[in-house]
C-alpha cells in the first residue's frame, strides 16, 4: 500500500498556504488568524511577508481592532505536522534565529531580508505569529493571563 504524502509536501513551495497569527494582546489572548494562500516561499523574505501582513492589517475591515499595535516581529508558532506549544498565544520556546524570523526591535534586531522563507525552513501549512517584541518580553517575564 502506497503512503500518501504529508499535506505540507502536496503543494509546491511556490504556492504555499501559511496561517498568520496576529497577536494584539498576550495577557488577554487577543489573536486573529489570517490565512495567506499562494505564498512563494522560495522568493519571499520574512521582511516582505511582514510588510504584506501589515498591509492586510491596515486595509482589511476585519483587522481594524488590531491596528493600534506596533508590530515588529515575526516568529514561527508551529511547523507543519510538528508539535504545538502548550501556550495558546505564542511559542515561548525557540527565541533563536531558526524560529524568530524577523524583529525590528533594537534590543533584538533580526533584519529578515537576507534569506527566503524556504531557506529558513518554512513549508506549506506553517503557522507564524506577528507581534510586538516588547509586549512579548513583558508577557514572557510574567505569563499571567487576564481574561
Amino acid at each position: 500500500m502506497e503512503e500518501e504524502p504529508l499535506t505540507s509536501h502536496v503543494r509546491p513551495p511556490t504556492d504555499a498556504v501559511l496561517t498568520i497569527r496576529i497577536i494584539k494582546s498576550f495577557p488577554f489572548r487577543n489573536v486573529k488568524n489570517h490565512i495567506l494562500t499562494s505564498v512563494d516561499l522560495k522568493n519571499t523574505t520574512p521582511l516582505q511577508l511582514f510588510e504584506q501582513i501589515k498591509t492586510i492589517i491596515n486595509t482589511s475591515g476585519a483587522m481594524r481592532p488590531y491596528r493600534n499595535v506596533e508590530y515588529d516581529s515575526l516568529k514561527v508558532y508551529t511547523r507543519a505536522h510538528g508539535s504545538k506549544s502548550m501556550n495558546l498565544v505564542i511559542n515561548f520556546d525557540h527565541d533563536d534565529a531558526e524560529w524568530l524570523l524577523m524583529s525590528q526591535d533594537s534590543s533584538n534586531p533580526i533584519s529578515g531580508d537576507s534569506k527566503s522563507l524556504w531557506d529558513l525552513g518554512i513549508e506549506n501549512e506553517t503557522e507564524l505569529s506577528v507581534f510586538n517584541w516588547a509586549a512579548y518580553q513583558e508577557f514572557k517575564a510574567n505569563p499571567e493571563e487576564k481574561w
